[in-house]
């Protein structure tokens, strides 16, 4: 029998269809649009006298008044933002500050103010819409979804909240989802995380649990505990389990561990969220890559990777993007961001409607020889050398060896396995044939013998968790970087190993 809840699930999803399509169809006007109220609320901000606001018309003038900044170089603005002053990069005061652990800067404080605060609830509420219309699946609302997130308790500087962003969206769930969210709020409030994931494996034990959220290395780790815990597979524990909803990471290389963990396949919905702003989601079940976010007060532009660290690299628009180019992502927001590098790239699976893969981080590659290899290639890669096979990763992460003991300098894989394979040499020799196929310069660099092909170095059990719990950065948004340009993190890793 269909509940009530269900019905009218529908009903709204079928609105937020119409509404969604109405913006993605018409994209170049929308963005537009976007880009004009932007320019137009922040004239009289600090920011917008010290950039000339007052005589942007276009594009253009943005670009020659506006350099693409990261973090440090906005910091001077963040900073006053900070200490309480109004009206530097956004009217007023930001409402929140989300708090994030940067590899670079340490602690960042990203302004969140009234305007840009509804994409981050209403993005991920019309995510699990677009699912329902496309599927008519809306069974799952009358069970028990988990979130998990970082704690929700807040602090407060010169009257400004302060959290992680998970924290603050969990300050927002409708009140027709609370009864059935999880985990309770006490629970979430603890913030040791393995203490937190035990916590969380106790209070969903008993539940009609259909929907599981979070990052996939950490919901790996609350299915490793329910299944040490019981001897079952994730999908007979919880019958009616089906939809994980994630964003962070590539899902792929945990597709196979992840179906191994459940027992079945389940559908899955990948969003693209982001203290900076909520930038995409998965739209459809049937196509590649997430919707980009065009009517959520963030204007985006556009730099080829492979230009990025160029002098004057060309700055553009969605318009002129093409499918399958590695692009750095630059946004200018409703929360005073101008210009910004978030770090991430991005490629483009369509243009009709405007549709995105993270493809990696401009920060995290490999080109210590040239080969400049990005995070999509050496997921495609492992991926791919574990097709059809019973081999299961954890975990992993490359860096370069440069200075090897003897022989060619090479890549080092550094590889939790569930599942090991039977010959890690084979394997490994699939890996590397995998990323020469991707990327030709790394394929000159192995055929030149400038390089000898990768080596893998296999990591104990929960080896990874140990090195992120000794860094501060187990649990919440914290992740691994799949590849590093130097061994800076291997190198303190393997001190723990």
């Amino acid at each position: 029998m269909i509940s009530l809840k269900s019905t009218i699930a529908k009903s709204f999803a079928k609105r937020i269809y119409k509404k969604t399509r109405k913006w993605a169809e018409r994209p170049i006007e929308t963005q537009n649009k976007v880009f004009e109220e932007l320019i137009s609320q922040a004239t009289s901000t600090q920011f917008g006298k010290d950039h000339d606001f007052i005589s942007i018309n276009n594009h253009e003038d943005f670009v020659k008044r506006v350099p693409v900044r990261d973090y440090e170089a906005l910091k001077p603005y963040v900073e006053r933002v900070v200490a309480g002053e109004e009206n530097i990069l956004w009217e007023g005061k930001p409402i929140y500050f989300a708090k994030t652990s940067g590899t670079t800067s340490g602690s960042k404080y990203i302004p969140i103010t009234k305007e840009s605060m509804p994409s981050h609830v209403e993005a991920a509420r019309n995510a699990i819409l677009m699912y329902i219309y496309e599927t008519g699946n809306s069974k799952f609302v009358d069970g028990k979804m988990i979130f998990l997130q970082g704690s929700p308790i807040l602090t407060e500087q010169n009257g400004i909240q302060l959290g992680r962003l998970s924290g603050i969206v969990a300050h927002y769930v409708p009140k027709y989802l609370q009864k059935n969210r999880m985990p309770s709020w006490e629970t979430n409030c603890i913030e040791d995380w393995e203490t937190k994931v035990d916590a969380i494996v106790e209070e969903t034990l008993p539940e009609n649990m259909t929907v599981i959220s979070g990052i996939p290395s950490w919901v790996q780790m609350y299915f490793e505990k329910l299944q040490q815990k019981t001897g079952e597979k994730i999908g007979d524990i919880f019958k009616n389990f089906n939809l994980f909803i994630f964003g962070g990471v590539n899902y792929q290389p945990y597709r196979a561990k992840f179906e191994n963990l459940i027992g079945r396949k389940v559908d899955s919905i990948e969003l693209y969220p982001a203290s900076e702003g909520f930038f995409a989601y998965q739209d459809t079940q049937n196509e590649r890559g997430m919707l980009l976010q065009l009517n959520s007060g963030i204007f985006y532009e556009f730099i080829k990777a492979d230009e990025f660290f160029n002098k004057n690299p060309k700055r553009i628009t969605i318009k002129d993007v093409e499918i399958g180019v590695n692009y750095v992502m630059i946004i200018s927001t409703n929360a005073g961001l101008w210009a910004y590098n978030i770090g991430d790239t991005v490629e483009f699976t369509s243009t009709k409607p405007y549709r995105v893969i993270v493809s990696g981080r401009i920060k995290h590659f490999i080109s210590a020889f040239g080969e400049h290899v990005i995070g999509k290639e050496v997921e495609q890669a492992i991926q791919e050398a574990t097709v059809n096979t019973n081999i299961r990763v954890s975990e992993f992460t490359v860096a370069p060896q440069i200075n090897p003991k003897e022989g060619l300098p090479y890549h080092e894989w550094f590889i939790e396995f569930e599942n090991e394979p039977d010959n890690l040499s084979v394997f490994a020799k699939k890996i590397d044939e995998s990323l020469q196929k991707q990327n030709s310069y790394y394929f000159d660099l192995i055929k030149g013998s400038v390089l000898q092909p990768l080596k893998i170095t296999k990591v104990k059990k929960e080896g990874f968790q140990d090195y992120m719990k000794s860094v501060g950065k187990l649990g919440g948004q914290n992740k691994l970087p799949r590849l590093s340009n130097d061994r800076k993190i291997v190198d303190s890793f393997t001190q723990h190993n």
